[in-house]
């Protein structure tokens, strides 16, 4: 006869705390915690980047030793894999948290019936979200679109988020020893070195992500309101991989948060999860965020084919000193800092004249924390093109945004030491400075550093020009 099991899919959920889908099972008996590499229902561009494979490759390690190794990995589509573990086993329920992506979305609702027509119960639960999408809402019943009343008129008055729950007291899992994979032959690692290094400087692991919050409360979060701008310091939370991968739920950080009082800062970093949710639900009600202007009139824009330029950006070599550092940033860590994505975004939209779907496709396969809404969302923000965006006429001008964010160049010369020589007064403009001085500092510019591929001030003149263009439209 075969063994009676309950299920719990982990999907963006790689943590046994504040799990309640876990809870769920190990309260109905013996659980079989599976993860199903599903390669097969994403559109080509939203499977998983290389980035990301190599964080949950780390992931699902760890989260296998938490479970005993009894963590039972498949790839494929989910139907198929579900179909031969009811034909080994009598499954009682299945329990997963739910996902809020649009294709995740058609395919859950038809992983649920599949499994309901075979006479298997299935319950989801909200593990990665402090609101669901649908519950906030205008008054009228449509979704917000612009952030500020989002939050305050929305999050802040509704119900608040659900308290986080301790880990099962006593949970009995099995693994399918015969069927499942091993978490190596999934094949995340990509064959090139680069990952090596790309992991070494994160703990990927549920224990990394609760000390990691515990170092930003402690370090961070009493500078956080003005700190999180400055890259040289340690004030931001960088727990943004752990949130998008779920080895902290954002139920965890809330609390803590608001357990440190009512001060600016708590009361900003808390807005910034909000930024969070806010991305959730415009992804939810508008499912074609990641790949079409949210504002229609966008869609007149004259983008720039430019492949030279766009990879010079790509590989942080366009003779912009902060733009390079930022670029540099992601391609060594995995990760970069908040203003600088915005910095390198505005340059490639904005100075570039280059398609914003350009940068989204870059960061979704180079960051760790590629995440479809917060992504499609940023980009959208900083092109201008998205709910309570940028307006077109903010371009972030990227020497003075380094001049007064990182005003000593420590983290500019940490990613660019070609220029670790240049005064800090030339250091995000040394085009300006005298060649003697360059030399001195060992610096030939077009050999040792790249000229910039651009003039700011023209390339700035342009855009406001392509930007006027626009006819204007009603947003989409």
């Amino acid at each position: 006869m075969p063994q009676a099991v309950s299920i719990v899919w982990f999907r963006q959920d790689l943590r046994i705390t504040d799990h309640p889908a876990l809870v769920a099972a190990s309260n109905n008996g013996r659980v079989l915690p599976c993860f199903i590499l599903d390669d097969v229902n994403p559109p080509k561009q939203q499977q998983h980047g290389a980035a990301s494979r190599v964080w949950l490759h780390h992931s699902l390690t760890a989260l296998n030793q938490d479970l005993d190794n009894c963590l039972s990995c498949y790839a494929g589509d989910p139907i198929r894999v579900f179909a031969q573990l009811a034909e080994r086993y009598d499954i009682q329920h299945v329990y997963w948290h739910r996902c809020y992506e649009p294709w995740r979305i058609q395919r859950d609702q038809a992983v649920k019936k599949f499994l309901q027509d075979l006479g298997i119960p299935v319950t989801s639960f909200n593990g990665s979200l402090l609101w669901e999408p649908w519950t906030i809402q205008k008054k009228d019943g449509t979704p917000y679109r612009v952030f500020t009343p989002f939050y305050k008129k929305g999050c802040l008055t509704a119900e608040p988020p659900r308290q986080p729950i301790p880990a099962p007291k006593a949970l009995h899992c099995i693994k399918d020893p015969e069927h499942s994979q091993s978490i190596t032959s999934l094949n995340l690692l990509p064959a090139q070195t680069w990952q090596q290094s790309l992991a070494e400087p994160w703990q990927i692991d549920e224990a990394g992500a609760q000390i990691r919050l515990t170092q930003f409360i402690q370090q961070g979060l009493p500078f956080y309101k003005e700190g999180r701008n400055v890259p040289a310091k340690p004030y931001i939370s960088r727990l943004s991989s752990y949130l998008r991968w779920g080895q902290l739920s954002p139920n965890q950080i809330w609390y803590r948060i608001q357990a440190q009082g009512d001060t600016p800062d708590t009361q900003h970093f808390c807005s910034e999860l909000g930024w969070r949710e806010f991305s959730y639900h415009l992804l939810f009600h508008f499912p074609t965020l990641p790949n079409t202007n949210l504002q229609a009139k966008f869609n007149a824009f004259p983008w720039q084919q430019q492949p030279t330029q766009l990879r010079a950006w790509q590989q942080g070599r366009t003779g912009i000193p902060i733009v390079d550092a930022g670029m540099r940033e992601l391609w060594q860590t995995g990760f970069m800092h908040n203003r600088v994505r915005m910095i390198v975004g505005s340059f490639l939209v904005k100075n570039l004249l280059l398609d914003w779907r350009h940068g989204e496709h870059w960061f979704w396969d180079c960051l760790f924390d590629a995440d479809l809404a917060n992504n499609s969302a940023s980009w959208q923000w900083v092109a201008g093109c998205g709910a309570d965006a940028a307006p077109y006429f903010r371009i972030f001008n990227p020497v003075t945004q380094g001049q007064k964010f990182d005003p000593h160049g420590t983290y500019t010369r940490r990613y660019v030491p070609e220029l670790k020589n240049v005064p800090d007064k030339y250091l995000f403009n040394p085009w300006e400075a005298p060649s003697l001085l360059l030399q001195e500092a060992g610096v030939l510019l077009g050999k040792h550093y790249p000229k910039p591929i651009v003039d700011l001030k023209t390339s700035r003149e342009a855009a406001l020009s392509a930007f006027a263009s626009l006819k204007q439209g009603s947003a989409s």
